[in-house]
């Protein structure tokens, strides 16, 4: 596995592998990787002949309250864990190389409307940091193909959404989330949580899956409870586990705006604070009459 910092290295063994008609994969990741981001490599592998990951902290989609200072690091064991699934090259951009000016100064990359909903409503800053981010990126790796996990699944929508209006000639190819056997989609963040509070954890999806069943039921026209009905009650099944929900929605797949009875194609959006640990979920749900 080749390791590089510079976007000129990064370039030239992209350059190389183009030259020997190898498409590109991408994976941007964060660091600190689980069994969830390793299946994201693998999806890439199996859909390019040469594939990037990237390993970068960006500041830019944290809050001013929120982990950065503390945002678990793991490079040594990372860079093993990639280097035994074959990946090609490991970028490790520096903080220079990422935004060369002052970050208030910073270009950045909005996509209105669907990131100003949900966690874009709560924490304002973090689509700006990440489109921003992922658009860089892409400029520097050039990929055939970007792959993210279906976790955020508002962000995968939301690069998308990017990918498209920007014209970047990239597939993005969205990843199931991997879960422990409880259902606690895996997460950096989970490390914030005790063993009592992981126990809890699976609740989320839990909740998810209940509601699941309550809309089945509600297409069916067996239930007179309304979509919002469905999600006060979950938000107090979240409650009474130790949760502070901050949003379950029920939305559309198709534009995350919220769902209206006659949708099908559906998706639960979720987040809640557990303790240390901010926690995001969702769950697609396919109705039929």
């Amino acid at each position: 596995m080749n390791k590089v910092q510079r976007v000129s290295s990064l370039r030239a063994a992209v350059q190389a592998a183009r030259k020997d008609r190898k498409t590109v994969g991408f994976v941007p990741t964060m660091g600190n990787l689980h069994h969830g981001h390793l299946e994201l490599v693998r999806a890439a592998q199996q859909r390019a002949d040469f594939v990037v990951v990237s390993i970068y902290v960006n500041p830019t989609q944290f809050g001013a309250n929120e982990d950065l200072a503390n945002y678990p690091s793991t490079p040594d064991e990372d860079a093993r864990l990639l280097a035994e699934l074959g990946v090609d090259v490991l970028f490790l951009p520096e903080q220079t190389t990422m935004y060369p000016t002052e970050l208030e100064k910073q270009t950045v990359v909005y996509v209105p409307n669907i990131g100003d909903l949900y966690c874009g409503k709560d924490r304002p800053e973090h689509f700006y940091g990440v489109t921003t981010v992922v658009s860089r990126l892409f400029n520097m790796v050039q990929p055939d193909v970007a792959v993210f996990g279906k976790k955020d699944y508002q962000q995968l929508a939301i690069i998308r959404c990017m990918t498209k209006d920007l014209a970047y000639p990239i597939q993005i190819v969205g990843v199931d989330t991997v879960r422990n056997e409880q259902g606690l989609a895996l997460s950096s963040r989970n490390g914030y949580l005790t063993d009592e509070q992981v126990e809890a954890a699976a609740t989320l999806q839990g909740t998810l899956q209940w509601l699941k069943k309550e809309l089945s039921e509600f297409a069916s026209v067996k239930s007179k409870k309304s979509l919002n009905v469905l999600e006060s009650e979950a938000k107090l099944r979240l409650k009474a586990v130790g949760f502070k929900p901050q949003y379950i929605t029920i939305a559309r797949q198709s534009d995350l705006m919220p769902a209206k009875k006659g949708d099908r194609s559906l998706v639960v959006v979720a987040a809640a604070q557990l303790g240390k640990a901010r926690l995001i979920d969702n769950l697609e749900i396919e109705l039929t009459d």
